[in-house]
């Protein structure tokens, strides 16, 4: 007979009463207390976790800090009420320990008084640490602590957050605080910097101008005895250029029917003429301006030197007697009497020069403005007398323009000529007292030294102060308010928790069914070969093949485990709503899997007999233990990891986990092959012990144990 037929005549067994047909059904649907009704009972705990009765004490007073009102207890109690974590019940302290004690709560929230002091303290000179009170009691259950330190973490980093967000915003506001007074303070300093840089320019300007009138006045004596002579030739020159173009406007304007022939003959002539009054008029106009520049400040220069040397006259000479005498002298203490007369002389000198000094300076003042009439006219002059050299050569042929020209030439010259005479009388005076003005421009230029030394010195110091300023200005951070927000955000929780998962599996249950279902399997096989005989007696006595008797044991077993699959995946589906990602590939691996196990099953219970079902509840065991179902078998003892890869449940429970949740199928593909293995060990240890169970033996015929 085959094994098919062997295993159908083992299942007609059940069908032959009421009882047989219940223990059937029962066989079938024992998968669904393990891998249905357990996994249905923690479906999805976390989403229920209001329903844990809690107890809050909110006994925080708040604070005031920066003027601004702080509650933390308040808002860390409206947070939680707004999470629906647990189901808060707002009590006194005293009532949340009784509470936690007798089991009403299952544990205790408390926000002491001070909560909100201690976060303000923050923002003073002696910050503290705000804590949250916590009451727990394991006695009443262990996982509802655990679930509380997790979430009640998750509460002391958003209080901390929010907390560290006022402080680091008030630091912020500092900051922009501390940026603009020192930019102020910069502004400051740069104005000063320019003050004083304006200030150390015009002192090395009256340094430079104080050398250059030094130098000058040393030359102002040649110069004004040049300038003077210069001014005689001037006026002699100028009568003469006077008289000439007197002399030509005349001629032109009495001959000019004839003169157009002249003109054309004598062009020139003309032109040059008109070039020499031209550099003429050009060097008077140079010495009226040297001698307006220089007269004021010689004349103040030469009366400073004046008192100055009256003053030391005065000081060292005037008590002087006539006449040697052995009797202590009444003279000014370091007086030389020989040093008097040449003293005297010098200030008289001075004062003379003085005096011919305010005489320049009162002329040149008093006549400035026919001084600037006779520069004007000199310009006049000039620029006319160029006018004419440039169109001399073509006078014939614009003689009218010509006429006009020479007519305001000829009047020009005249002025000049006036002019030139009463400077040449002002220069007369003025060359006496030149040679004492150097010693005062000397003095001046000295004092300007020591003035610019002090300025370049505190220009630097300015400098580098505006330089600081200006440099910790760009140092120091200044935050809008949306700037501020943005870093106080980073700063209060610069570190968040990029969580991604992969395969996400959406509640308790759908993550723990890859590891409940192979249990449920293994009960079903375990239990189904309590009823069913692992090894056909009547094929045993018969004498079948080993082959054949193992198969007849273990297809009826099979079949049965294939319908608790299908039942199994049905109710876990379509009643607790289990999403398996790859649905077909689920069910067509537990196939597998209940075939698997079902060999197993068999071959213990084939081989050991009685004793046989001891090791298959032990090999469960091992296998829950030791198949990361729960926590990673990392977690666990050394023992159990190295037993870990040698157990079919270990392979199931990864494959089942890519086939529920999603992922790449290589576990899957390695699991199916370790199956594959295990079931045709399984069968052939089977067929093995079929064989020696073909021979009776007296320990068969009175077994040491029966169960």
């Amino acid at each position: 007979m085959r094994s098919p037929k062997l295993a159908a005549l083992e299942l007609k067994r059940f069908g032959r009463g009421k009882l047989p047909r219940a223990a059937l059904v029962a066989i079938l649907l024992l998968p669904l207390l393990y891998g249905a009704l357990y996994l249905w009972s923690f479906w999805d705990p976390y989403g229920r976790l209001d329903r844990i009765p809690v107890a809050l004490v909110n006994d925080d007073k708040g604070a005031t800090a920066a003027g601004r009102k702080i509650a933390a207890g308040d808002e860390i109690t409206r947070g939680l009420r707004e999470s629906k974590v647990f189901a808060w019940h707002e009590v006194s302290a005293a009532e949340a320990r009784e509470g936690v004690e007798d089991g009403s709560y299952y544990l205790s929230l408390t926000m002491p008084a001070d909560l909100s002091e201690r976060i303000a303290s923050s923002s003073g000179d002696a910050p503290e640490t705000g804590a949250l009170q916590v009451r727990t009691n394991d006695a009443n259950n262990y996982i509802v602590g655990q679930i509380s330190r997790t979430v009640f973490s998750e509460v002391r980093t958003a209080a901390s957050t929010n907390a560290s967000r006022s402080f680091l915003d008030r630091i912020f506001i500092s900051f922009s605080d501390i940026h603009d007074a020192t930019a102020k303070a910069a502004k400051g300093a740069d104005e000063l910097k320019g003050g004083i840089g304006k200030a150390q320019k015009g002192s090395k300007d009256l340094v430079d101008g104080l050398k250059t009138a030094k130098e000058g006045s040393g030359d102002l004596a040649d110069g004004l005895k040049k300038l003077g002579t210069g001014a005689s030739d001037l006026d002699t020159g100028a009568q003469q250029v006077a008289a000439g173009t007197q002399s030509l406007a005349d001629k032109i304007n009495s001959m000019a029917g004839n003169v157009r022939p002249y003109l054309k003959d004598n062009g020139k002539t003309i032109g040059d003429a008109a070039r020499l009054v031209a550099d003429s008029s050009q060097s008077i106009r140079d010495d009226l301006g040297l001698l307006v520049k220089a007269a004021p400040g010689a004349a103040t220069k030469a009366r400073l030197a004046s008192d100055e040397l009256n003053s030391l006259y005065t000081e060292r000479c005037e008590n002087i007697p006539a006449a040697p005498d052995p009797a202590p002298s009444t003279a000014s203490p370091g007086a030389d009497p020989s040093a008097c007369p040449p003293l005297n002389r010098a200030r008289t000198a001075a004062a003379d020069v003085a005096a011919v000094a305010d005489d320049v300076n009162t002329l040149v003042t008093n006549n400035k403005g026919d001084l600037k009439a006779l520069d004007g006219r000199l310009a006049a002059l000039q620029k006319q007398a160029k006018a004419l050299a440039e169109h001399a050569p073509k006078l014939d042929e614009d003689l009218e323009t010509a006429v006009t020209k020479i007519n305001a030439l000829n009047t020009g010259a005249r002025k000049v000529a006036e002019g030139a005479g009463q400077l040449h009388t002002g220069l007369t005076d003025a060359k006496k007292g030149s040679a004492t003005l150097n010693t005062g421009v000397g003095k001046l230029s000295t004092g300007a030294d020591t003035l610019d030394g002090g300025l370049f010195k505190l220009a630097d110091g300015s400098t580098e102060l505006a330089g600081g300023l200006n440099d910790g200005v760009g140092k120091i951070p200044d935050y809008d308010k949306t700037d501020r927000d943005r870093r106080t955000e980073v700063m209060a929780d610069p570190v968040q928790l990029a969580s991604r998962s992969l395969h996400t599996a959406p509640n308790y249950g759908t993550g723990f069914a890859p590891y409940f279902i192979p249990l449920s399997l293994w009960v079903g096989a375990m239990v189904a070969y309590m009823l069913i005989q692992p090894l056909n007696r009547r094929a045993l006595a018969a004498g079948a093949s080993a082959w054949r008797i193992a198969l007849a044991g273990w297809l009826p077993v099979a079949a049965i485990g294939l319908l608790q699959v299908g039942a199994l995946i049905s109710v876990l589906h379509w009643a607790i709503g289990l999403e398996m990602a790859r649905a077909a590939g689920t069910v067509g691996f537990l196939a597998l899997v209940t075939c698997c196990f079902t060999a197993i099953v068999q071959w213990l219970n084939a081989r050991f007999g009685p004793a046989g079902r001891i090791l298959v509840l032990a090999l469960l065991m091992l296998q829950l233990t030791s198949a990361g179902g729960t926590y990673p078998v990392q977690t666990s003892p050394g023992f159990f990891g190295a037993i870990h890869p040698f157990l079919p449940m270990s392979y199931v429970v990864d494959a089942l986990r890519r086939l529920i949740s999603g992922g790449g199928l290589g576990p899957v593909w390695q699991a199916c092959a370790v199956l594959a293995a295990f079931t045709a060990g399984a069968l052939a240890l089977t067929a093995l012990s079929a064989r020696r169970k073909q021979v009776w033996t007296l320990d068969r015929l009175h077994p040491e144990l029966s169960l």
